[in-house]
């Protein structure tokens, strides 16, 4: 499998350098713009640069679908759309004027001489319609969904898939930052939404997104040859994957691997690797960019006593049959249904599916298990150890080896 140098949601190009304060595409001066655009809209001349915003409903970014027949994928893409068309969906969603704090900075191609924004337009009434803008019909899609729809191979479908994620994380902390921690004072954007601030000029308390850190650990059993899988009742029949959990104040990235794996498996780790790390933002609103850090952890003791309120179970894999799981899994054909499912929800027309049929073996024979596809940080741990065995991942010269192999 050619996968990628960087993980999902990493690798995002805008992000590749912020411009200096003085240039036209940074976001101070970008921001500045951007006000004197708007009131002008819909007869203002093209500035330059030029906008271009990526709109969300309810965490879901717009998207179109095109390329789609019987000999070829569909692909997705995001579904930027001019500052006047932004300003008709927010009026005619929620009545809402566009403002130039109603839109977050995400970055700019500079040799396109754009700049790009989200917007949030979420609704209170779902109208279920598919959108046509420039001949394209767009829907808004679950993050999620187009994850799994993403051509992991193909560069620029990653690239949009970061934006994607970037633009998701920001304008869902916006949505749960509208309070001062500190007096309880609505809070205002700043430099261009990348930060806010407490409106109360007795506190004037500055707020930055947030990022909830997640250990994330395939644990070895070196000695059996085994890998600790664990499932949760949420997962898709069949699927099962690593431990995870959020790191506690005051605790190492280490102790919180150890502490994680002993609560919900009672399984005691000695030697802990690391590995990579993903950033994640698919997660809870509540929590709107999880940064996932992926380990090896090698296991001293072996008994397995499963903490039932986190997980449905956990179990030793032989690498012979985690290595079969990897190669049941047709991930492949995965992506290339869920793509065909946001063609045909971008058509009107949405289909229900169980996501667990795609990884069925050619013959249609059910694969009798298999781990999260090659967007997910749990996938290269996994496999990682099955390529290379758990002589090699330990240790952290060899950890950064596999982590140039991603």
């Amino acid at each position: 499998m050619n996968l990628r140098t960087t993980h999902a949601y990493a690798g995002n190009p805008l992000r590749s350098k912020t411009p200096k304060s003085t240039d036209s595409f940074s976001p101070s001066s970008a921001f500045e713009s951007l006000k004197s655009v708007i009131p002008q809209i819909p007869n203002h001349p093209t500035p330059c640069p030029d906008f271009k915003v990526l709109p969300f409903s309810k965490g879901r970014p717009l998207v179109f679908s095109s390329g789609g027949d019987a000999s070829t994928t569909p692909l997705w893409h995001l579904g930027w759309v001019s500052l006047s068309d932004c300003k008709a969906m927010l009026a005619s969603r929620g009545g809402v004027d566009m403002d130039e704090n109603s839109l977050v900075y995400l970055g700019p191609r500079v040799e396109e001489d754009l700049v790009y924004w989200a917007v949030d337009v979420s609704s209170e009434e779902e109208h279920g319609v598919v959108l046509e803008l420039a001949s394209r019909k767009l829907c808004f899609v679950e993050l999620r969904t187009l994850m799994v729809a993403a051509d992991w191979e193909d560069q620029g479908a990653m690239d949009e898939l970061a934006i994607a994620g970037h633009a998701r994380a920001l304008l869902e902390w916006h949505k749960v930052s509208r309070f001062c921690g500190a007096c309880g004072g609505s809070t205002v954007p700043k430099e261009a939404g990348r930060r806010k601030q407490c409106s109360n000029d007795s506190c004037k308390k500055r707020v930055y997104p947030r990022v909830d850190p997640v250990v994330i650990m395939l644990v070895i059993d070196r000695e059996n040859d085994r890998a600790l899988l664990s499932r949760q009742a949420r997962f898709v029949p069949r699927m099962w994957s690593c431990l995870a959990g959020f790191i506690e104040p005051g605790e190492s990235l280490e102790e919180a691997v150890r502490r994680e794996t002993w609560e919900e498996t009672g399984i005691e780790v000695g030697e802990v690797v690391y590995h990579s790390s993903q950033p994640w933002p698919v997660g809870p609103s509540s929590m709107p960019c999880q940064l996932m850090l992926g380990f090896f952890a090698f296991a001293k003791t072996l008994d397995i006593n499963v903490d039932k309120e986190e997980l449905e179970d956990a179990q030793w894999h032989s690498r012979e049959d985690v290595k079969k799981a990897v190669a049941f899994a047709e991930y492949r054909k995965a992506q290339r249904t869920t793509a065909s499912k946001i063609e045909q929800m971008c058509k009107g027309v949405e289909r229900s599916q169980s996501l667990s049929a795609d990884f069925n073996v050619e013959s249609g024979e059910l694969a009798p298990m298999f781990i999260p596809g090659p967007t997910a940080i749990a996938h290269h741990l996994i496999s990682t150890w099955v390529d290379q065995g758990s002589g090699n991942v330990n240790s952290k010269q060899q950890a950064g080896v596999s982590l140039s192999s991603l």
